[in-house]
């Protein structure tokens, strides 16, 4: 066999098995909702549709306290997390920005569409200098390959991410999951959960 085929079946051997794992890769959803009810490892819950939910939680469960915080919160070098819609100018209008912890430094950084709201996007990395501007203080977020000013008005929604654990799912509080996989009983497998507001 000639070094120039080999090469091409290696390729598609690569090719090929690059494919299969990513048509083997499970399907992921975001689910909302309140929770009713722990036991063990698992949770009963309502979505906030109204229809219940089991939550199968993983053994290494990621569980992350969503916290009220403000402007003031966010400091230079803090890692953050913008959902925003995109202005003429290249800027982004915050529709809600999340600080996470130290701890989750680097979680999806980039650039890139969001499906938080039609035509949105999100902007995770590192944040530079804020400065004010006409509509609220404008924040340069920094990633790999790039940078976003990301405009923060008076009413957007602020919050922070502390790491806890199983004992902040409690009944009554309001949880998030951003990648649940769905399995053939209903239920749905979980490695991160976010609680409150």
């Amino acid at each position: 066999m000639t070094m120039k085929r080999s090469l091409v079946i290696g390729s598609l051997v690569a090719a090929f098995a690059a494919a299969t794992a990513l048509a083997q890769a499970p399907k992921t959803e975001r689910l909302h909702g309140v929770i009713e009810k722990v036991e063990g490892n698992t949770v009963t819950a309502k979505s906030d549709k109204g229809a219940p939910l089991t939550l199968n939680l993983a053994g290494k469960l990621l569980v992350v306290e969503v916290v009220k915080a403000s402007m003031a919160d966010i400091k230079d070098g803090d890692f953050i997390g913008s959902g925003a819609m995109p202005q003429p100018d290249g800027s982004q209008k915050a529709i809600e920005v999340h600080i996470f912890a130290e701890s989750m430094r680097g979680t999806g950084e980039g650039f890139r569409p969001w499906d938080g709201a039609p035509n949105s996007t999100m902007t995770n990395g590192t944040v530079g200098a804020t400065v004010t501007g006409v509509s609220g203080p404008v924040v340069t977020v920094k990633y790999k390959g790039g940078e976003k000013k990301i405009i923060v008005g008076p009413d957007v929604p602020i919050v922070r991410y502390v790491v806890g654990d199983k004992s902040a799912l409690k009944p009554g509080a309001a949880f998030s999951v951003i990648a649940a996989v769905k399995k053939p009983d209903g239920s749905f497998d979980v490695g991160r959960i976010n609680v409150g507001p």
